[in-house]
């Protein structure tokens, strides 16, 4: 339900989001969030190559029609054609020239701007030229962390402290011995003669007073507390920000046919994230685990642009399809994530924990088998760890993925009596998050307002459509969530 808009104007928010799949969503579900409110005209400004998906994403959402797409041409590199401006199905070593050709595009990016003339912006953790652009042309600027907020803050901890030898204070997250090498790209990883460490210092640095999270504080408060210390900002969450289930073609109603033919909580599903591309290795004995764990499974498998053209048949194990015929579901590609997680069938979500794919399964009530990989995962596990509503496979001390491993923690999660401790507390998350509703948008909504409205100290806010009061900035925040409860008893 739409709040009735006493500004004089709705104010323009340009969203710009890094390239990948799980950055795009989540700043499309807070693009929604903002247009449902009648505040804000709402643009979201990506690659051709990413707003193919994104455009029929919201063709398919009646309230979201009137948010504004805008094209960024990234230039044409050496092995990098527009079609892969994105990073969904991006072989690994060309991300650093996706990042090259997009720090290539801060020109264009500064016309879009020029010609938008938006009020925000609101960008990623990337793009440390975009916040510079936007304060040359007098606009406000804001940064979103997609990530966790306990990511966030163990990343500025280590920019911080790592050199000092000082320990991350919550020693429930933690990095496992094979998974130094995180570490040591959290500092050193870089791409076009830029660390990402100083993008990510420069981007936050540039943001306004505060910084949006993609978190909520029931789970993530002391993390949040510990990354606004760190950064002399003040933390937002907006929410978990998942997707809302929608009709998803015939390729989708073949998985929930075949989903429909099993027992309620019975299956688990099994998904790696849009940019991560199993080693053979890992392949080989996830694909034993499944099998020797006895449960029904869907799983998505992807691989590389480059490699698309392969059988299926040709990565997996010698006979496993015709073992795993009656139980187990493979989909190539892609699969409607967040309708899958919603069936009643599904038991169980064996996953990389991405962050988009940790809210999801905790909006869903579904309990997680962790499995990271790379970057946040391993942190964004023990978070899910530590909060209850998952349990990680440990790989061996070189690395490696055990079957034993994964068929013991998907039969613990999905069938054990031990398990139930996970499931009942998975249930109760997820009412708590469809409990909480609409209220950390309001925040956010009165903390753009009040940098989209601020001038010289004050605030200038439109009351009854007519006079405008100049509202000192002290004030102001309480101002502004008292007109919104005022708008919010009018519908």
């Amino acid at each position: 339900m739409m709040m009735m808009n006493n500004y004089q104007r709705k104010q323009t928010v340009l969203m710009f989001p890094w390239l990948g799949h799980g950055h795009i969503s989540p700043f499309l579900e807070l693009a929604k969030k903002l247009n449902n409110t009648n505040l804000f005209n709402i643009h979201l400004c990506s690659t051709p190559a990413n707003l193919d998906s994104t455009k029929k994403t919201l063709k398919n959402d009646s309230d979201s029609s009137s948010i504004r797409l805008i094209e960024l041409h990234l230039p044409t590199l050496l092995d990098l054609p527009p079609h892969l401006h994105t990073t969904n199905g991006l072989p690994h070593h060309l991300m650093p020239t996706l990042k090259k050709a997009f720090d290539m595009s801060s020109f264009e990016f500064s016309n879009i701007l020029k010609t938008l003339k938006p009020d925000l912006l609101i960008y990623d953790m990337i793009q440390f030229w975009a916040p510079v652009s936007a304060a040359a042309l007098g606009i406000p600027s804001v940064v979103f962390i997609t990530t966790s907020a306990t990511m966030a803050a163990t990343m500025f901890h280590l920019y911080t402290y790592h050199s000092k030898g000082v320990s991350f204070p919550f020693p429930s997250i933690y990095f496992r011995a094979d998974e130094c090498r995180h570490v040591h790209e959290i500092l050193e990883s870089s791409a076009n003669n830029k660390k990402d460490k100083d993008r990510v210092i420069g981007c936050v640095g540039n943001s306004s007073s505060i910084v949006l999270v993609k978190s909520f504080k029931e789970i993530e408060g002391k993390y949040a507390n510990y990354l606004s210390f760190l950064t002399r900002k003040k933390i937002v969450p907006v929410g978990p920000l998942v997707a809302d289930s929608c009709h998803a073609g015939s390729k989708h109603d073949s998985v929930m046919q075949w989903l429909d033919t099993k027992d309620t909580a019975s299956t688990v599903f099994v998904s790696f994230g849009s940019e991560y591309f199993l080693s053979s290795a890992d392949l080989e004995e996830i694909a034993y685990g499944l099998e020797i764990s006895n449960v029904n499974f869907i799983w998505v498998l992807r691989f590389p642009k480059c490699k698309r053209n392969i059988k299926l048949s040709e990565h997996l194990p010698p006979g496993f399809l015709e073992r795993v015929k009656d139980r187990g579901l493979l989909v190539e590609g892609w699969a409607h994530q967040t309708k899958i997680l919603g069936h009643k069938n599904i038991g169980g979500f064996v996953s990389h924990c991405g962050w988009s794919s940790v809210m999801e399964a905790m909006k869903f009530g579904v309990p997680i088998i962790a499995m990271p990989m790379q970057l946040d995962q391993p942190v964004n596990a023990r978070l899910v760890v530590e909060v209850g509503v998952g349990v990680e496979v440990v790989r061996e001390e070189n690395g490696c993925v055990s079957r034993e491993k994964v068929a013991a923690v998907i039969k613990h999660v999905v069938v054990s009596n031990e398990g139930e401790v996970v499931r009942e507390k998975t249930k109760k998350m997820s009412i708590c998050l469809k409990d909480k509703g609409k209220e950390e948008i309001d925040v956010v909504a009165v903390e753009l307002l009040n940098l989209c409205q601020h001038a010289n100290g004050y605030v200038n806010v439109a009351v009854d459509g007519v006079g405008r009061k100049r509202i000192p900035r002290a004030k102001s925040e309480t101002f502004l969530m008292d007109m919104l409860c005022a708008q919010k008893a009018e519908v």
